[in-house]
C-alpha cells in the first residue's frame, strides 16, 4: 500500500509537480493526500488543486503566536493521517511532535554540514558556494529535527562547481540533482529501509 504523503511548501511548488509527477508514472509508491502552504499565493497551492489534490494555506500571521501557528499546522496534517511530511522548498521552522520524529523529510541545496543553516535556502546558498571557491556542491535529503537543515542525513550526492559558474548554472545541476534523491529517499522510506541510528541514517 502506498504511503500518505504530506507536503508543506511556501513558493512555486517544483519540488510538488516533481513527486505527482512521479506518483502519476507508477515510479513512487506515495498518496499525496494534503498540501499545507505558508502563504495564500503560493503556487504550490494551485498545482495542487490541478490536480485534485486538498490544499490549504495556514499562515504565521494569522495565528496569535508560534505554539498556535504549529498547533494548527499539525492539526491540518494529523487530519490527513499522513505517513510522512514533505517539505518542499518550506521557509518556516516546523516543530517536531514526539509522533512524527523520524517522519519528516527535507532537501538542501548544498553538502550539509556546509552552506546550511538560518536564512541559508536557494540562491542565497549557491552564491555563498561560489563566493566561497568551492569546488564541490550538491544535495541533501535529510530527516528534520528542531534546528534548520540540522537532522539525519539520507541520502547525499555532489555536482562539481565550474569555474565559469553563476548562482544559476549551479542551481540548475543542483536542482537535477534534488528531482532524483528526494523521490529516491521518501521511496526507501515507504519501503520501510531507513532505519535511524543517532546521527546516522542506516539504509537497509
Amino acid at each position: 500500500m502506498p504511503i500518505r504523503l504530506a507536503v508543506l511548501l511556501s513558493g512555486s511548488g517544483t519540488t510538488l509537480q516533481n513527486l505527482i509527477d512521479k506518483q502519476e508514472r507508477h515510479e513512487l509508491d506515495v498518496e499525496i493526500v494534503g498540501v499545507i502552504g505558508s502563504k495564500p499565493d503560493a503556487y504550490g497551492l494551485e498545482r495542487a488543486r490541478s490536480h485534485g489534490i486538498p490544499e490549504r494555506a495556514i499562515c504565521r500571521r494569522d495565528c496569535d503566536d508560534q505554539a498556535a501557528f504549529n498547533t494548527a499546522v499539525w492539526q491540518e496534517i494529523r487530519a490527513h493521517r499522513a505517513d510522512l511530511v514533505v517539505l518542499a522548498g518550506y521557509m518556516l521552522l516546523l516543530e517536531v511532535p514526539a509522533d512524527y520524529k523520524d517522519r519528516i523529510m527535507n532537501v538542501h541545496p548544498a553538502l550539509i554540514p556546509s552552506f546550511c543553516g538560518h536564512k541559508m535556502y536557494g540562491h542565497h546558498v549557491h552564491q555563498a558556494v561560489l563566493d566561497y571557491g568551492a569546488r564541490i556542491s550538491g544535495a541533501t535529503v535529510h530527516f528534520v529535527d528542531e534546528m534548520y537543515d540540522h537532522g539525519p542525513i539520507i541520502l547525499q550526492e555532489s555536482v562539481p562547481v565550474l569555474q565559469d559558474d553563476t548562482a544559476d548554472t549551479l542551481a540548475e545541476r543542483v536542482q537535477a540533482l534534488e528531482r532524483k534523491l528526494y523521490p529516491q529517499a521518501i521511496q526507501l522510506f515507504a519501503e520501510g529501509r531507513l532505519r535511524v541510528e543517532g546521527r546516522k541514517v542506516r539504509i537497509l
